[in-house]
């Protein structure tokens, strides 16, 4: 992000930029701030845009070829085109000879670093990974908005709303402005704002349902798969986040007996300090060897749903009863 932000301040402009990753929300931001910079705001003359699969290569070739209208540049903006898993030869040898009055701006969310349109990028533009942020910048970060609404908010709220509500970005500007309308006559958000008003997020909904499983609350685990259940979430993606929660907790129980702090075990795993804790707590309640068994009852049960044996709800109630049983 520093080299993005540097471009930006000095107008000085790769012809070629190329932001992937998971978070959406920045991936946004600097694709907006980019198209703003490199052709003027309202220059739909000059400034092209193409979403989703199905582009075709050779269309952006013709319009890259053409100069722009009474302006220095023109502005190709591609997203989640697909093209940087696939191979699209003629696009990579294409931007070698890229004429010096076109720009291209591909937004991805994969990308193969192997591929050849990959590496012709990085030979003559500028490739930014945009992933999920880490502890501190996304408290940094949530103190700056919360400024700037004139408000406060302590740094134990802030946790709490990180724990409450995950660690997407777009996500969590979505949450804040309801906190920011929620207390609009007040002058601090506290924990109490969060908890009243902040949407919990599913990987939360599958932790509180791992606890339930762990303390041998049936009915309670039942009722949150149920309520997923009703929010439209499929249940083999509910199956797929409990094990990925339970193969979670078998690596931090793991490192934890080995001696590794927080931070280590955080790094090691991909987890936010901030929750690691949380999972310490819960991976105390389970045996190494009860993981690995419920690990190898989940797979067991996804071969039994890609063999149609068991539907994907049964296959993840039957997952939820077995090991919530008392």
């Amino acid at each position: 992000m520093k080299s993005l932000n540097e471009d930006l301040k000095t107008g000085e402009f790769k012809q070629i930029y190329l932001l992937y990753g998971e978070e959406v929300y920045l991936k946004k931001q600097y694709k907006d701030r980019l198209s703003k910079a490199i052709v003027n705001e309202g220059d739909t003359m000059n400034y092209s845009y193409y979403e989703g699969k199905g582009i075709h290569p050779g269309e952006l070739i013709d319009l890259a070829e053409t100069m722009p209208f009474f302006s220095e540049r023109r502005l190709i903006v591609v997203e989640n085109s697909g093209f940087f898993k696939n191979a699209t030869p003629e696009l990579a040898d294409y931007l070698k000879e890229l004429p010096e009055t076109s720009y291209f701006l591909f937004v991805e969310e994969e990308v193969d670093k192997r591929g050849k349109l990959y590496k012709a990028v990085k030979a003559k533009g500028r490739i930014v990974e945009l992933g999920r942020q880490d502890e501190h910048t996304l408290v940094r970060w949530i103190l700056g908005m919360v400024k700037r609404e004139g408000k406060q908010i302590s740094e134990r709220t802030v946790q709490f709303l990180l724990a409450k509500t995950g660690d997407d970005m777009e996500n969590l500007q979505r949450e804040l402005e309801k906190l920011f309308c929620y207390t609009l006559e007040k002058d601090a958000i506290t924990v109490e704002d969060v908890e009243e008003i902040c949407t919990t997020h599913i990987s939360n909904q599958i932790f509180e349902m791992v606890a339930a499983v762990a303390e041998k609350k049936q009915k309670r685990a039942l009722e949150l798969y149920y309520d997923l259940l009703a929010l439209k979430e499929p249940p083999m993606r509910i199956l797929f986040l409990l094990v990925r929660q339970f193969r979670l907790l078998l690596e931090v129980k793991e490192l934890d007996q080995s001696g590794y702090g927080r931070k280590e075990i955080g790094e090691k795993t991909g987890l936010h300090t901030f929750v690691v804790g949380k999972y310490q707590g819960q991976a105390k309640l389970f045996k190494k060897k009860e993981l690995r068994e419920i690990l190898e009852m989940a797979a067991d049960l996804e071969e039994s749903v890609k063999t149609g044996r068991l539907t994907d709800a049964l296959a993840t109630e039957l997952f939820i009863v077995k090991y919530s049983m008392a």
